[in-house]
């Protein structure tokens, strides 16, 4: 979807304002903005999301994705392994992560493929759970909910029952991080995975790529006319990443705040509202589809203005951060008053 126009049409992040310390008293070369996130010590608090993988050139992408990330020091998820442990197809795409010393490494599953969606459908179990984190000598298993994805998708799972159950089983055997893919995580279904032994969460909110605005292409290059107007109705649905974050955080689990976060000055806000950490996709993964050298200078381009922030905040270290004063504008604000 490179080139053509997937963005959600309101930056939530631009309504969470930092408040400028006009005397930071720390020394800009004191500010450590490394953080510990699933017993993983990270150089910063920067997930590169899991989006890619599965067909042949995503090999490159993640090769250039993997090998920055351990440069940088920052976390790295891949795109569904579906194809590789289902299919066997293009697991190159994925198991060049493994020859990389990433400091945390997130594999993927969708949670639609936990259950059958069609009579007689195999569905990814233990072993082959095991199998894609393998393929990418992966710390955490991320299970992605993308049922607004399905909808918009000609072909698209439609049956959810049962997924919730499946992945507290999952979650009994690996350490489980369940993700979202653009339209955001409530409160209550967070704790609903809490009792099921979920570790942590990647809120991915609205305000970023819209997937459904990806399906829209897709099904209108289809002729699926039904799904291209779903897409299009629903382009902007689900709960903002702030407002998800902010809803997360009390329940005391690591949380990831993905969905249209750009700069540092976004990983910055996140973490002001509690985030453990914040994650990224778009801006990377243009990068990385160009050259290692792109990657790595967009990653430590989000780190430096990450510290920039710290600075500004008078925040030495992430937990400084996590208690710098906020002010929350826009819409963003009627949704926390809703």
């Amino acid at each position: 979807m490179l080139g053509r126009e997937v963005e959600g049409r309101y930056r939530y992040w631009n309504d969470i304002q930092l408040v400028h310390r006009a005397l930071p008293e720390v020394d800009f070369d004191a500010v450590d903005p490394s953080v510990t996130l699933l017993g993983h010590r990270l150089a910063a608090p920067i997930v590169i999301t899991g989006m890619t993988g599965g067909f042949p050139d995503a090999a490159k992408i993640n090769e250039n994705l993997a090998r920055a990330a351990t440069e940088v020091g920052v976390a790295m998820g891949v795109g569904s392994e579906r194809a590789a442990v289902l299919k066997g197809q293009y697991p190159e795409s994925y198991a060049c992560v493994a020859r990389h010393a990433v400091p945390l490494k997130f594999a993927n599953i969708g949670a639609p493929q936990l259950i059958p969606q069609k009579p007689g459908d195999r569905v990814v179990g233990v072993d082959d759970v095991r199998a894609a984190m393998q393929l990418i000598h992966a710390d955490v298993l991320a299970v992605h909910l993308n049922f607004l994805q399905e909808m918009v998708q000609p072909e698209g799972d439609r049956r959810a029952r049962g997924c919730l159950d499946r992945i507290g089983e999952l979650a009994r055997t690996f350490p489980v991080l369940v993700k979202e893919t653009g339209a955001g995580i409530s409160r209550p279904v967070a704790e609903e995975l809490r009792g099921r032994s979920v570790k942590a969460f990647d809120v991915s909110g609205t305000g970023g790529t819209s997937f459904a605005a990806v399906e829209y292409y897709r099904a209108l290059d289809q002729g699926a006319e039904r799904e291209a107007r779903v897409g299009k109705t629903f382009w902007d649905w689900g709960i903002p990443s702030p407002v998800s974050v902010l809803e997360l955080v009390p329940l005391g689990l690591p949380v990831v705040a993905s969905g249209g976060v750009r700069s540092g000055l976004d990983v910055a806000r996140a973490i002001a509202l509690g985030a453990t950490a914040a994650g990224t996709a778009g801006g990377v993964l243009r990068a990385a589809s160009t050259g290692y050298d792109e990657t790595r200078r967009e990653l430590e381009t989000l780190v430096h203005e990450l510290k920039v922030a710290m600075f500004l905040t008078g925040s030495r270290t992430v937990a400084d951060l996590q208690k710098a004063p906020y002010v929350v504008t826009g819409e963003t604000r009627s949704w926390l008053h809703r």
